[in-house]
């Protein structure tokens, strides 16, 4: 694939992909080794294994599916953006936030990315964190 657009909507689906199938190294793979992770509403973590720490968390505690993705990309290929539908229940209480018992919840979501070497060197998510609270109770 010779068009850098092209290669970054490509990386980005790949991300989504693994992510619904819960292939966690698949997901990783598609990281730079210093991925920065700006996380909803929060700070920003470096580097993979600490993406992989993260993730560890969000697998205990939620249960989510990427739906409705829409990719959008710019020219040179380095930035892309993402909108999509979280589809997901609120497994185990992760701290600080309400108890889990199940809730289901939908939530309109976005993430903005760098793409370096074929790879995903930034994402930035983005939700609202007062809808989902509204959907679990909180």
């Amino acid at each position: 694939m010779s068009d850098p657009r092209a290669r970054a909507e490509a990386t980005v689906r790949a991300y989504y992909d693994a992510f619904n199938r819960g292939d966690l190294e698949g997901f990783l793979a598609l990281l730079t080794e210093d991925v920065a992770h700006d996380i909803n509403q929060g700070g920003r973590e470096n580097g993979r294994e600490a993406f992989r720490a993260f993730l560890a968390r969000m697998n205990r505690c939620y249960a989510e599916r990427i739906e409705d993705l829409v990719v959008l990309t710019e020219p040179t290929g380095t930035r892309a953006a993402a909108e999509f539908t979280v589809h997901g229940r609120y497994l185990a209480t992760d701290p600080g936030l309400p108890e889990a018992r199940g809730q289901r919840y939908v939530l309109p979501g976005g993430a903005f990315f760098e793409l370096r070497d074929g790879r995903i060197a930034r994402i930035s998510n983005h939700y609202n964190l007062q809808d989902w609270l509204r959907q679990v109770g909180g």
